[in-house]
């Protein structure tokens, strides 16, 4: 007789490896504009209009493209996010996630207090526009794939991939390749030092 829970974790383990693909290196680099995008995205619970223009007014924006909501490696980067934010605000950074869940995925998402916890806004970009004009890929999920939750996964997927753009619109440095806590980590590290080479050119 099949176990059902086993057969969840099984699911939820092949998913997250679907997942966790090592970023296409087309992605836009350092120096690159940043395109300009506006998304419904939602902040604990509830949604919004975002626009990266408006976000870039108040300093650089940590731009983080993941996978899918309630998958294993998006749980533990959008919890990094969360309780790192009070860093990143310091060195006068905000943080955007985006991904191809519909809103109302991210609205359970954005105020889970595991996860986001209210604290990072995510935006949906449901047809894969915004991912394709980073140069990011965007490849189906095969029919079937659960998340953590036991709930299917009803979108196509993007890469994780993390952009940090200074208030100009450019890309000052792209973070893939690397595991979800290291990709926040970097992400946080290079903030830290534009704000420290800011302050020294003030000097």
């Amino acid at each position: 007789m099949k176990n059902p829970f086993l057969n969840t974790v099984a699911a939820a383990l092949a998913a997250a490896a679907l997942l966790s693909a090592v970023p296409a290196q087309a992605a836009l680099k350092e120096g690159d504009a940043a395109p300009d995008f506006k998304l419904q995205a939602s902040q604990a619970g509830k949604a919004f209009s975002y626009t990266l223009k408006d976000a870039l007014k108040k300093g650089p924006v940590v731009v983080y493209f993941y996978p899918s909501a309630f998958t294993a490696g998006c749980n533990i980067q959008a919890h990094a996010f969360a309780s790192n934010v009070e860093k990143f605000a310091a060195a006068g950074a905000t943080i955007v996630g985006v991904s191809l869940d519909s809103i109302s995925r991210l609205n359970d998402f954005s105020a889970d207090p595991q996860y986001c916890a209210g604290k990072i806004p995510v935006a949906s970009d449901a047809d894969g526009r915004v991912a394709r004009a980073f140069d990011l890929s965007v490849t189906e999920i095969p029919a079937g794939r659960k998340d953590t939750r036991g709930v299917e996964i009803d979108h196509a997927r993007t890469d994780r991939t993390t952009f940090i753009v200074t208030p100009d619109g450019r890309i000052a440095a792209t973070v893939g390749g690397v595991s979800p806590d290291a990709n926040v980590q970097q992400a946080l590290d290079i903030v830290q030092n534009l704000r420290a080479k800011a302050a020294a050119r003030k000097s």
